[in-house]
C-alpha cells in the first residue's frame, strides 16, 4: 500500500497513517470498493454465509454478472472476501467473507438496518424538499 502523505514532510509517517482525504490514499479505493452500491451488497449478503456465484447474484438483485465478478475480485484483492474454488467438472467455487470482510460486513449491516428503518422519515424529507424546489420554480 502506498502512503497517503500530503505533502514531503509527511512521507516518513506516510506509510503507518491513512488518510481516506488525500488524494493519492489507497484508503480511497478500499472505501470506494466496499461502499459502492455492489460491493455494499455483496458484503451484506456473505455476512449470511458462503455462497456460490450465481446464487450471489439472485440474492443481490439487479446486479450483473460482470459487475458481481468484478466486485468479488476487488473484495477479495483487499483481503474482505475468500474465494474457494474446487477443483470439480465444473469448477465449484464459492464466496465467504474473511475476519475483516466479517468485522466490515458488521458496519455495513448496522448501516443498512439505520437507512432501513429511517426510510419513512427519508420519504417525507424528499416530499418536503420536492414540494418547496416547485414553489421555488414557480
Amino acid at each position: 500500500m502506498s502512503g497517503c502523505a500530503s505533502d514531503e514532510s509527511e512521507l516518513e509517517h506516510a506509510q503507518l497513517v491513512a488518510d481516506v482525504f488525500a488524494r493519492a490514499c489507497d484508503s480511497r479505493g478500499v472505501l470506494e470498493h466496499i461502499t459502492g452500491r455492489w460491493g455494499t451488497l455483496a458484503l451484506a449478503a456473505l455476512s449470511e454465509g458462503p455462497f456460490r456465484f450465481n446464487a450471489l447474484r439472485r440474492k443481490v438483485d439487479g446486479v450483473s454478472e460482470k459487475m458481481l465478478a468484478q466486485t468479488l475480485q476487488a473484495l477479495e484483492r483487499d483481503g474482505f472476501v475468500h474465494r474457494e474454488a474446487e477443483p470439480t467438472i465444473p469448477p465449484r467455487v464459492e464466496y465467504s467473507l474473511t475476519p475483516a470482510g466479517e468485522a466490515v460486513a458488521a458496519k455495513l449491516l448496522d448501516l443498512i438496518e439505520f437507512v432501513e428503518s429511517r426510510l419513512p422519515e427519508v420519504g417525507e424529507a424528499r416530499a418536503r424538499y420536492d414540494e418547496a424546489k416547485a414553489a421555488r420554480a414557480v
